[in-house]
């Protein structure tokens, strides 16, 4: 299909491995660290699909399913899962290893949207997805629920936004 790219076109890898600095006191990573690891490897995928600016549109919840340790290798693996006409969901996979034996853990799993963006700032089209493998297919037939639910949970946070205002203090 013209103006079509498959899922592998947006595939990234990036690979750390965990130090000091970057854990807190109980020799874990800081889940925000990851966090910045997660939008930032998401965002190169949606940059290497739209070929243009990206702007994330929506973080999806981050469970931290298994700790990352001081020493551990930390790999990110992200790729393009759906589009709409400006907007792209990505699929971000997290794998810990212990480099001494062999280990490695699934650690976080996450979807997040980013919107492609042209030079004024305003949304620009996106090529559409072609997913190859199983898994590709299952997360792009699942993506239109997750796009819903995401709709519903920003409402919510606007009617929340609203009522909280920003009167200070709290």
């Amino acid at each position: 299909m013209e103006n079509s790219k498959r899922c592998r076109d947006s595939f990234v890898v990036r690979t750390s491995i965990v130090l000091p600095p970057d854990t807190n006191s109980h020799g874990t990573m800081f889940g925000g660290k990851l966090m910045a690891y997660i939008d930032d490897i998401a965002a190169i995928s949606a940059m290497r699909h739209a070929r243009k600016h990206v702007v994330t549109a929506s973080t999806d919840s981050v469970d931290f399913l298994h700790p990352i340790y001081e020493g551990n290798s930390v790999c990110l693996e992200a790729f393009v899962t759906y589009t709409g006409q400006t907007s792209m969901e990505v699929f971000v996979k997290v794998i810990a290893e212990d480099l001494l034996t062999g280990e490695r853990n699934v650690c976080a799993l996450s979807f997040l949207t980013f919107v492609a963006i042209d030079e004024n700032g305003a949304p620009s089209p996106v090529p559409q997805i072609i997913p190859e493998t199983e898994e590709e297919k299952k997360l792009y037939n699942s993506a239109k629920e997750r796009a819903e639910l995401r709709k519903k949970r920003k409402k919510e946070s606007e009617i929340l936004a609203k009522r909280f205002g920003t009167d200070l203090p709290w």
